[in-house]
């Protein structure tokens, strides 16, 4: 996947977990967040459950960067020591 797609990729899933998880970050952040996340994601979903990686901009790939920054913004919540604390 190019640079630019991972951006545009990064930045739906960041806004979408964003407002799932109720944080609210700068744009620099959601594309990073939904960078990350989209990693996360892609290697549990391909190890784990034995899916298809993040292939590209569709529905599956947004999805699945979308459940791992959700999973990355628990995570850091859970070791920040404060409940709804802000990232």
């Amino acid at each position: 996947m190019g640079i630019l797609a991972w951006i545009v990729l990064g930045a739906i899933a960041g806004f979408l977990a964003n407002l799932i998880m109720g944080t609210s970050e700068g744009l620099l952040m959601m594309i990073v967040l939904g960078i990350v996340g989209a990693v996360v994601g892609g290697f549990l979903a391909g190890t784990v459950l034995g899916l298809a990686d993040v292939t590209g901009i569709n529905v599956e790939s947004i999805v699945v960067a979308v459940i791992g920054a959700v999973i990355v913004i628990a995570v850091a919540r859970a070791f920040s020591g404060r409940r709804g604390a802000q990232l």
